[in-house]
């Protein structure tokens, strides 16, 4: 499986995952191990060799102009997903070849997280701005992939699906391993 991510760390700080030269390769990594998990649980319409995602970082002003925009509530949030493809759909057009003439990427949406609020929130949930970022990519992910939260217990299986994800999936050697110095903590 194959990810085309278009990375942007507009905000920056200091987890490795929001910096704009190690960042990339990090969510890349990341990303392709949760895809690779999640492909077998997929709908047939989702299911694809490769993918096509965004991902930024962005201050609490930039996302909560895009809450304000697209959801008509005020002020930041976490974490929006803007998805490119609706699993509910009978089928999904066909995805177009490439120039090698292998199928195109299937492009899902695009991510955006607050580093200013999820900066916030780690210490709150009592764990690194690392593992809060990878937390709200994996929710974000899940949104582009179909999942949703209408209720609390819809809430409740996402949230759940969430923290398989980051056990099943945590940092390897080299990937978000370290954090200011000490070992990553989840």
């Amino acid at each position: 499986m194959e990810l085309d991510l278009a990375f942007d760390a507009s905000a920056t700080g200091a987890a490795e995952l929001a910096d704009p030269e190690a960042g990339p390769a990090l969510w890349q990594q990341q990303l392709e191990r949760w895809l690779d998990l999640l492909q077998p649980e997929l709908p047939a319409a989702l299911q694809a060799p490769a993918y096509s995602l965004g991902l930024s970082l962005v201050t609490d002003a930039a996302i909560a102009a895009l809450n304000q925009d697209w959801r008509a509530l005020s002020g930041p949030t976490d974490v929006l997903a803007f998805a490119a493809q609706d699993p509910d759909l009978d089928g999904l057009p066909a995805q177009p070849a490439g120039p090698d003439g292998a199928a195109a990427a299937l492009e899902l949406g695009d991510i955006v997280i607050s580093l200013d609020t999820a900066e916030r929130q780690a210490p709150e949930h009592g764990h690194s701005l690392e593992r809060e970022l990878l937390f709200l990519a994996s929710h974000g992910l899940l949104h582009l992939l179909g999942w949703d939260h209408p209720d609390d217990e819809a809430l409740a299986a996402m949230l759940a699906r969430q923290e398989a994800l980051l056990s099943a999936c945590g940092p390897q050697p080299g990937v978000v391993a370290r954090v200011a110095g000490r070992p990553f903590q989840s």
